[in-house]
């Protein structure tokens, strides 16, 4: 009888939902590609989609000869946007916040953890480049995906001022992380690619030059490292 008992009980008793074990349902971006996503107009760089306003301009940041980066540039703010591959059952952000604290403070800045729009982020300092002479303010965003780490860094205008802030949050908003099936370890760089448009439009550019001028060198690709 107890054993029966045992049984009806197991039979009869509510399901348990494993939530936990499951992704989340996105209720806001940067989204996976997998997701629903409302429409926008984006840049499609492979492995982001990069939502676009007016006045932005758009760079690609290079690690050699890959495409591992993108930064866009609106009136005295950048933005700065890598993706990595990151484990399938946990995300990444706590420990690679932690080393970029440590290298900000090596460098000679400062960092502190603080919330902001997207859950826990880096406030910063770090040693003004070039000619400038003291430290510059810095943000540094993450966000975990399935599968995929997002990098974003907030620097400029927008990293004191909420208003200019915002329109460079909008554009973390609207990402779509594109990560593919492809085995990649964890922090790996999601590359990227130009988009079609401009990759023809450079193709037909240098074949026309070679053309005119067949002894001298092709158009080249100023390049952020």
């Amino acid at each position: 009888m107890l054993r029966r008992r045992r049984r009806v009980e197991e039979e009869t008793a509510p399901a348990v939902m494993r939530k936990e074990a499951l992704d989340p349902a996105r209720t806001s971006g940067p989204w996976d590609s997998a997701d629903d996503y409302p429409e926008a107009e984006r840049v499609d760089l492979g492995g982001l989609r990069l939502p676009v306003g007016p006045g932005f301009e758009i760079q690609l940041s290079m690690a050699g000869d890959q495409v591992d980066g993108v930064i866009v540039l609106v009136e005295e703010s950048a933005l700065q946007v890598n993706a990595f591959a990151a484990p399938k059952r946990s995300g990444i952000w706590d420990e690679v916040r932690a080393e970029l604290a440590r290298e900000v403070v090596a460098a000679g800045g400062s960092a502190e953890d603080r919330d902001g729009p997207f859950g826990p982020e880096i406030a910063a300092e770090v040693p003004a480049q070039g000619q400038a002479q003291g430290r510059q303010p810095v943000r540094y965003v993450g966000v975990d995906g399935p599968r995929w780490f997002l990098r974003a860094v907030i620097s400029g205008r927008a990293a004191v001022d909420p208003e200019a802030a915002r329109i460079l949050e909008d554009v973390v908003r609207g990402i779509v992380v594109v990560r593919g099936d492809e085995p990649m370890p964890p922090k790996e760089a999601i590359q990227l690619r130009l988009p079609a448009e401009a990759r023809q439009a450079m193709e037909e550019q240098g074949a026309r030059q070679e053309e005119l001028r067949p002894f001298e060198r092709g158009p080249e690709i100023s390049e952020i490292r």
